[in-house]
């Protein structure tokens, strides 16, 4: 009778461990959902838009993308971070999220390096220094009139430690700190702001300066990144324009939960990856500001981690901090 059992027994945890294989390798079979911690419509949602149908059509299955927001995007992240590691839940999320937040908030409550398991680094998009119509000409230019005349310039950003704020407290920092930070309640605002000439710099991506620059309302001194951008290819890096170290980006990265199936995680990897090679795809995610990336998981979880240590170094020593 006991050998009876130990047979059905035997047999029961065969047919469960088969339906288990058998539903991994189905992966997916239900729409997928992309959890981005910002408000909709923003750039997370547009820069996987781009690749979103290419992905519906290579898997069979939905991909609906669920802005969960609040308290900087740790709503949405800690969302996914909770979630069940089934491959229907990830996180589509910004350099914030993965590499600032720990050491910005004194109790973020959870740590996104070693809670959440990156699928790609998808995507990076510089940050244009960008200044009046009637401003200098080049960073070097504003430094000088910074010299001249302390305690006049400030520069802006869409929120404290945000990578806008931390390029320009970088900039800042190697002009004796003279240059204010005003934050702002988003990038809208703060481009006004520069309009307006309360702040005569700011940093940020040509999705939401390019308009304005293009109609000649402000004027870009500079870019992030090692290349120039194609739509402004007269302006120089920072690194040409003398100020190498002034070169953070705003880059997005898909994730998991942790502890998902190793076998999902290439799976998807792997189909982004060859998505983001095509020509096309590269060429809608320039239209936005966005450079195609596709880094796989190791390579992307050592990107994040440099990142971290960068973010961590700068932060702590400007001190800066948000409740």
């Amino acid at each position: 009778m006991k050998s009876k059992i130990f047979s059905i027994f035997t047999f029961l945890l065969s047919f469960l461990s088969f339906g288990s294989c058998f539903s991994q390798d189905q992966w997916p079979n239900k729409p997928i959902r992309i959890v981005d911690p910002y408000a909709a419509g923003g750039v997370g949602d547009a820069v996987f838009h781009v690749i979103a149908p290419l992905l519906e059509l290579k898997f069979g299955s939905r991909f609906i993308i669920d802005n969960k927001t609040g308290a900087d995007g740790k709503i949405g992240t800690l969302e996914v971070i909770n979630a069940k590691p089934d491959g229907y839940t990830f996180l589509m999320a910004p350099t914030a999220n993965y590499s600032v937040n720990q050491f910005l908030f004194s109790n973020l409550g959870f740590d996104p390096v070693n809670q959440l398991e990156p699928i790609s680094l998808i995507a990076e998009a510089p940050l244009i220094a960008v200044t009046s119509i009637s401003g200098p000409n080049s960073l070097k230019e504003f430094a000088q009139e910074v010299a001249l005349h302390p305690g006049r310039f400030n520069y802006g950003s869409p929120g404290s430690g945000s990578p806008p704020h931390l390029d320009g407290a970088l900039f800042s920092q190697l002009n004796n700190n003279l240059i204010e930070h005003i934050a702002y309640r988003g990038t809208p605002p703060m481009i006004l702001g520069l309009m307006g000439g309360d702040i005569q710099l700011a940093f940020a991506t040509w999705s939401a300066a390019g308009t304005q620059i293009k109609a000649g309302k402000i004027k870009a001194l500079a870019i992030t990144g090692s290349h120039r951008f194609d739509e402004i290819s007269s302006v120089p890096t920072t690194k040409e324009a003398g100020y190498p170290e002034v070169n953070l980006t705003n880059w997005w990265l898909l994730s998991a939960p942790k502890n998902i199936d190793p076998k999902i995680v290439q799976k998807f990897s792997n189909e982004i990856q060859s998505i983001l090679q095509e020509e096309q795809v590269k060429k809608n995610l320039l239209e936005i500001g966005h450079t195609a990336l596709g880094l796989n998981p190791k390579d992307s979880l050592n990107f994040i981690k440099s990142e971290s240590l960068k973010y961590k170094i700068l932060i702590q020593k400007n001190e800066i901090k948000v409740q």
